[in-house]
């Protein structure tokens, strides 16, 4: 008997089973939680959790030199489903307007997609403009909350997006700092009123689509961001990062659908743009 055979082919099976644990393992879907309007996003080989105000308001047009209180259009929200197993979250929201607004949000390994329907089943034109999912990325940035209302704090330099096509990271140059309220900065797209974004400093660089996020603390690892409509790119005051999407408003008995992607991915920054641009082909130029 050939002792030597049987070892090898013992090992080769041992190797075979222990990579497909280790496969099935990278393979393990992100963990997705919602409670109290805050969405969590966690898993064992991200840097921490990330948290996401989800959502953090709905608002009106006309909202860059408007106090924010007259741009916030009040809702509440309600989970409907949680299945941790699929992942699967469903939420609706309800809008004081009567507007319904309900995502349907699942994950797989390194993303987490939202599809979201507005609609109106009243008889009058809503207002609902545009929404803010607040992405909170101290942690995954490796940072903290400390310096977060600078004008240009810590986390903000490990943030980008794209000009001309080209990732820039933050702080870019002319940087704005005047506005109703500061610091931040405000990235408005082209079709997008400029009279119709966060009241923070708004740059007179034009994003050449949504795609915007921050690298890792160690530059392995890259969380981005992209919704279609979008209204904005913005780096706000909590450590948080936003790609807030649009609305335009709804007429009576009107439906709008959106979408959008939170892609959690190794920084290869060619690979990234190539899934955006699948995922988001309305937004190639």
């Amino acid at each position: 008997m050939n002792t030597s055979f049987f070892q090898r082919s013992f090992l080769f099976v041992a190797f075979c089973c222990i990579s497909f644990c280790v496969q099935a393992e990278e393979k393990k879907p992100l963990k997705i939680e919602w409670e109290k309007n805050y969405l969590t996003i966690s898993a064992d080989h991200l840097p921490g959790p990330i948290t996401i105000h989800y959502l953090e308001a709905y608002c009106r047009s006309g909202s860059t030199a408007q106090a924010w209180g007259l741009t916030v259009i009040k809702h509440k929200a309600e989970l409907l489903e949680y299945d941790p197993d699929k992942p699967l979250i469903r939420l609706k929201d309800t809008l004081a307007d009567g507007v319904i607004v309900e995502h349907t949000i699942t994950a797989t390994h390194d993303e987490v997609d939202f599809r979201i329907k507005a609609y109106n089943p009243t008889d009058k034109a809503s207002e609902a403009h545009w929404a803010q999912p607040c992405i909170r990325v101290d942690k995954f940035t490796g940072t903290t909350r400390d310096d977060a209302r600078e004008l240009v704090p810590a986390y903000a330099k490990k943030c980008f997006l794209f000009l001309d096509n080209t990732l820039t990271r933050l702080p870019t140059e002319p940087w704005a700092d005047k506005a109703m309220y500061i610091p931040g900065q405000v990235y408005c797209p082209k079709g997008v009123d400029r009279n119709d974004v966060n009241p923070r400093p708004l740059s007179d660089l034009v994003p050449s689509h949504a795609l915007c996020g921050c690298f890792s603390g160690d530059e392995k690892m890259v969380m981005a961001t992209a919704f279609e409509p979008f209204q904005e790119i913005f780096q706000g005051v909590i450590a948080c990062m936003h790609n807030d999407f649009r609305i335009g408003g709804l007429k009576p008995n009107e439906t709008k659908l959106i979408r959008g992607k939170i892609y959690l991915v190794p920084s290869d920054i060619p690979l990234l743009v190539k899934r955006f641009e699948k995922d988001f082909p309305e937004q190639v130029n």
